[in-house]
C-alpha cells in the first residue's frame, strides 16, 4: 500500500528550505491584495496584515512543520482565525442579517472537527478534506469577526461580548483535552516528533499549551474588555 503523504507533506528533513510554492496557496495570499484595489485606502493595511499571515500559513515552512508537529497545525489554525480572519474582517466586513451567529456556529463546529481524531485523519488523508475544513475554518471565522469588529449598538456589543468569551472557553476546553488527556490522540505525528525531541504525547500537549496561551490568553483579555465597555454603554442614562 502506498504511504499517505498529507498536505504540505512529507515531512522535510530541513524545515527552514521547505516553502510551499503551490499554486493554490499563493493565490490565497495574493487574492487580499488584489481586492485591496476595490477598498478605501485606510483599510488596505489590514488587507497586507491579512496577506501576510496567510503567506504564514501555507506558503511559509509553517506548512510543513505541521506535517512533523501536532503543535505546529495549532499555531496554524490559531494564525487563521486570530490573525489572518480578524484582519479581512477589519478590511472586508461580511454585515449580513445572522452572519454572526452562523459564523460563530460555523467557527465552533469547525473547531471541534479538526480535533476530533477521525476528522483528522480524513483530513490528513484527502488534500479536498484538508482544504475544505481550512476553508470553513477561515471563512466562519471571518464572519465571526465582522460581527465583533463591526458592533455599533450596546446591544450588538454586549452579543459580541458573549461570542467571544463562549470561544474562548470552548478553546480552553479544547486544550485542557490536549494537554491532559492520557493517551495519543492523532499517532501520524509520532514517526517525526522525534526529530525535536519530543514524543507524540508531548507534541499533543505542547499543542494544548499552545492553544491556552497565545490562543485563548488574548481572547480572555478582549472579552472582559469587551465586557467592560459594553458593561458600561449600557449603564449611561
Amino acid at each position: 500500500m502506498d504511504e499517505i503523504v498529507p498536505y504540505c507533506g512529507p515531512a522535510p528533513e530541513v524545515v527552514s528550505t521547505a516553502w510551499n510554492f503551490a499554486p493554490l496557496p499563493l493565490s490565497l495570499a495574493a487574492f487580499p491584495l488584489v481586492a485591496a484595489a476595490f477598498i478605501p485606502a485606510p483599510r488596505r493595511g489590514a488587507v497586507v496584515f491579512a496577506s501576510a499571515m496567510l503567506l504564514v500559513a501555507f506558503v511559509s515552512p509553517l506548512c510543513a512543520l505541521t506535517v512533523v508537529l501536532f503543535a505546529a497545525r495549532g499555531l496554524h489554525h490559531l494564525l487563521l482565525i486570530l490573525a489572518a480572519a480578524p484582519a479581512l474582517a477589519l478590511a472586508f466586513p461580511i454585515r449580513r442579517s445572522g452572519t454572526h451567529v452562523a459564523g460563530f456556529i460555523g467557527l465552533s463546529v469547525c473547531l471541534w472537527l479538526w480535533h476530533l481524531p477521525a476528522a483528522y485523519t480524513l483530513a490528513w488523508n484527502d488534500p479536498a478534506i484538508y482544504w475544505l475544513m481550512q476553508a470553513g475554518l477561515v471563512g466562519s471565522a471571518w464572519a465571526f469577526w465582522s460581527h465583533v469588529l463591526h458592533a455599533e449598538r450596546p446591544r450588538e456589543r454586549v452579543a459580541a461580548t458573549g461570542s467571544v468569551l463562549a470561544l474562548t472557553g470552548q478553546m480552553g476546553l479544547i486544550a485542557a483535552l490536549l494537554t491532559f488527556s492520557p493517551r495519543i490522540l492523532y499517532p501520524q505525528h509520532a514517526p517525526f516528533v522525534t526529530t525535536y525531541g519530543l514524543d507524540a504525547l508531548a507534541d499533543q500537549q505542547l499543542a494544548g499549551l499552545v492553544m491556552w496561551v497565545p490562543g485563548m490568553l488574548p481572547l480572555a483579555l478582549l472579552g472582559a474588555l469587551l465586557l467592560r465597555h459594553s458593561w458600561r454603554e449600557l449603564a449611561l442614562p
